[in-house]
């Protein structure tokens, strides 16, 4: 009996709104056709409208031109949708995007708009991800503070230049945000805003279009909420197959583990 109440009460639930939703699970939802690329992204615009003014993670928002690639995304043709179909990201202001203020967190560069956009960017738009906007970082990506706050307290640091993009994620405003390392700047924001964080091996991905800092150690990176939520992401970046599933192939290596003591 207690079985079918529990049931009962979970069918009777409302589903969870969209933009809580990981990548892995609103693309499914949107392959069952129980969610529109419109719908989530207007989950997420409605989320940073909400809370963002707390948070601080967001730099730029073009909320109509994120609402036409989402209504163009949603009248692409099943066979030519990508396998990030429809899924919302926002990129670290440091990162190219075509007629978008890119300002590397400065002043200086309020009104810089590229002219082209990063290879990152385009990779991602060409597996189906739709473009929201843009996160906070801090100056030039190693200087000035950005203000963005950790969503899970607002008293206490979000991690590093890559912070807005980390709490973006964390915040429920984006599936995922791409952000960029050259010391800590990945690492430190995931685990302050506890995310899970794919940081590329230098000279994987394309840096075409990224604010560079040292050629030696720049590297760019992906924020989502789960491990799997990385996987499609990190396919579209590398030009890699998207796997089929979670599951490691059979003749990967055994992990190994590393325990640091200080």
């Amino acid at each position: 009996e207690e079985a079918k109440t529990a049931a009962a009460v979970e069918a009777s639930s409302p589903p969870p709104p969209p933009h809580t939703l990981c990548v892995t699970d609103a693309v499914a939802a949107m392959r069952r056709g129980s969610l529109t690329a419109v719908e989530l992204m207007e989950s997420c615009l409605g989320a940073i409208a909400t809370h963002d003014g707390a948070v601080g993670a967001i730099a730029h928002v073009d909320v109509e031109q994120a609402r036409a690639d989402a209504r163009a995304a949603d009248a692409t043709p099943p066979e030519l949708r990508g396998p990030l179909h429809g899924i919302p990201f926002a990129v670290k202001d440091i990162i190219d995007v075509a007629g978008m203020p890119t300002t590397h967190g400065s002043s200086i560069y309020a009104r810089r708009l590229p002219s082209s956009s990063a290879a990152a960017v385009e990779h991602l738009r060409a597996a189906g991800a739709v473009l929201l906007g843009k996160t906070t970082t801090t100056e030039f990506a190693m200087g000035r503070q950005n203000g963005t706050r950790n969503p899970h307290n607002l008293a206490h640091s979000p991690g590093a230049s890559s912070s807005g993009s980390a709490a973006a994620v964390a915040s429920r405003f984006v599936p995922a945000a791409l952000g960029t390392q050259t010391a800590g700047s990945l690492l430190r924001p995931a685990a302050f805003c506890g995310v899970v964080v794919w940081k590329a091996t230098r000279g994987l991905i394309a840096l075409d279009g990224v604010l560079s800092l040292s050629a030696h150690l720049d590297s760019l990176g992906v924020f989502a909420r789960r491990p799997v939520d990385l996987m499609p992401f990190c396919a579209a970046l590398t030009g890699a197959q998207p796997p089929a599933d979670a599951a490691p192939p059979a003749d990967a290596p055994p992990l190994r583990l590393g325990l640091l003591r200080g």
